[in-house]
């Protein structure tokens, strides 16, 4: 059974925040979360950090103007995520609206992997431009970048993945990750990335009399995307990409989404007035990143770029039936690999790398994260690519840096990594086919330096109890308005009650009433039809249930207990 903890709050933290004006309600969420200053929340597109924080943005705007002063061809090569199309979309959008002949191609996950290598360079140069941009790649792009200097193409990189041991020698690189580059929020996402260089081209454009007796063009018109692009690539939340996020809703709650955002909430039913981060990271973000695991991502990028509603619309009706193919296969994968996991004890080991012959490459990484989150412990899962090699997408758990710890197994196994990348949180590796039993092995002598037993232990996390009178539709409200996320993340509080009456809905959900003192609760716990005892300890969430018009108060469950079950 997981511990359930309460996260501290810095009193002084909240006191500071009350008194700056912070809800009372909200302050000690805040201070739970590591906000010291009101400063720090807030949401006004001014209060972003300024593009020039970003070492070599400058040189990246001028080579970006001299290339449309001169007419050439920019080409954008994107990434297969939900990140690398919607930077992809906010590059073409914003290029084109400066002035630029531009276009882009996608790397196809299962004909040609990740990122600029030298076989996409060699298809870009059938289009014979001048120029490529690398959007949510290319920092590692060695061989790729080469490739492109041999026949003639000059590179602009940006990206926001960590860099490698080699630097590539690209005509400029803008990445807050590399070394030298002084820019605060070093967990921007590619879609960040492209938009302050967006930004910075736009400012120079300016300075050279572009837009004398007409208004440049408005990129803020563009925060819906990248807004989607930061939710969905799961980086953490900080000050900055809480700016990024908030006036990207805010533009969807206004009904002034482009199309293609639209669209995707309207084919899963989702109402853009409400718009949440949850509907970007679990409604919108997963449609679009379906294109990339099922099928090819231009299908997701031409949504997002595309400014006719009824194009938009079957593009997302597609996006929408990839993402039910893709729940499909996702759900056959996990019952598979939970069935190879079942006769291994929990305790044997600090990780997990799984691999069976009929998985799909572009799944692989979900699966990851659902056998992560069941049995806490870092996670590869990996699919065959039909080239004799394996590729795997790893998750992990709090305190183990997995870019990192990839980088110490590169190190000392010569040769056994033939690629690999990401984050903290989430990385890719490719393998030999036959080399799965050595990588396992040097994963798990990793992750028994850096882990410890109790860092495998599960811990739900809340914001404490509340009294029954403050669990209420306002502060459910309340709540919605702010751009919770990765390192940020949403309220969870913990409470006793009484379970009244439970019925299942749709077959595997929980519908229930719950009592707490006087007080009666509407509650569902999705996912679990499993009957509850008469007595609960809960962690739940407070949501806003909309029927008919009618908004009302819902506790959504997440974990329950047995609240008698050490009554003695």
């Amino acid at each position: 059974m997981p511990e359930i903890v309460t996260r501290s709050v810095d009193e002084a933290a909240r006191a500071l925040l009350v008194a700056a004006g912070c809800d009372k309600r909200l302050a000690p969420l805040f201070a739970a979360r590591g906000v010291r200053e009101y400063a720090e929340l807030a949401s006004t597109f001014d209060a972003l950090t300024p593009p020039d924080r970003l070492a070599h943005i400058d040189e990246a705007a001028t080579l970006l103007a001299d290339g449309i002063a001169k007419g050439e061809k920019l080409l954008v090569v994107a990434d297969y995520d939900a990140d690398g199309a919607t930077a992809c979309a906010v590059a073409v959008r914003a290029l084109r609206a400066l002035g630029a002949k531009v276009d882009y191609i996608v790397p196809h996950r299962f004909r040609h992997g990740y990122g600029l290598t030298p076989e996409v360079v060699r298809e870009a140069a059938e289009r014979k431009p001048d120029l490529i941009i690398t959007v949510d790649n290319g920092i590692a792009a060695v061989a790729g970048v080469e490739e492109a200097t041999k026949l003639g193409i000059r590179v602009l990189v940006t990206d926001h993945h960590l860099p490698g041991d080699q630097r590539p020698a690209a005509t400029c690189i803008v990445n807050p990750n590399q070394a030298g580059c002084g820019f605060p929020s070093k967990n921007l996402a590619g879609v960040g990335v492209i938009f302050y260089v967006m930004l910075a081209l736009r400012a120079e454009l300016r300075r050279r009399g572009a837009f004398a007796g007409t208004p440049p063009p408005n990129l803020a018109n563009l925060l819906d995307i990248v807004a989607l692009g930061t939710v969905a690539d799961v980086v953490k939340l900080d000050a900055n990409n809480r700016i990024l996020v908030s006036q990207g809703l805010a533009r969807i709650r206004a009904g002034k989404a482009c199309p293609g955002i639209r669209a995707l909430f309207e084919v899963a039913g989702r109402p853009t007035w409400r718009a949440a981060t949850y509907d970007l990271g679990f409604v919108a973000g997963p449609r679009l990143n379906a294109a990339g695991r099922m099928d090819d991502m231009s299908v997701g990028i031409e949504c997002l770029i595309t400014d006719d509603p009824v194009r938009a619309r079957q593009l997302a009706t597609e996006l929408d039936r990839l993402n039910r193919e893709r729940r499909v296969v996702e759900g056959d994968m996990q019952e598979s690999a939970l069935a190879m996991l079942a006769d291994i004890p929990e305790t044997d080991g600090f990780t997990l790398s799984i691999h069976h012959p009929d998985w799909h490459a572009g799944v692989v990484g979900i699966l990851a994260s659902r056998i992560k989150d069941r049995f806490h412990r870092p996670v590869f899962a990996f699919a065959a690519d039909g080239e004799g090699t394996l590729r795997g997408s790893g998750r992990s758990i709090a305190g183990f840096h997995l870019r990192d710890a990839l980088d110490l197994v590169d190190k000392r196994n010569a040769g056994l990594l033939e690629r690999f990348g990401g984050h903290a949180a989430a990385a890719g590796v490719t393998l030999a086919a036959g080399s799965l039993e050595r990588f396992r092995t040097a994963f798990e002598s990793v992750a028994r330096e850096l882990l410890s037993v109790s860092d495998l232990e599960r811990r739900i996390e809340t914001d404490g109890e509340l009294a029954a009178d403050e669990n209420t539709l306002e502060l459910a409200k309340l709540l919605r308005e702010v751009p919770w996320g990765q390192g940020f993340p949403d309220p969870r509080f913990v409470g006793r009650f009484e379970v009244a009456a439970q019925r299942v809905v749709a077959e595997k959900h929980a519908k229930l009433t719950l009592v707490q003192g006087k007080h009666r609760f509407s509650a569902m716990r999705f996912g679990s039809a499993d009957p509850l005892p008469a007595a609960i300890t809960a962690v739940y969430r407070l949501d806003v249930n909309e029927y008919q018009g009618a908004e009302t108060l819902q506790l959504t469950l997440e974990h329950c207990e047995d609240a008698r079950a050490g009554d003695g």
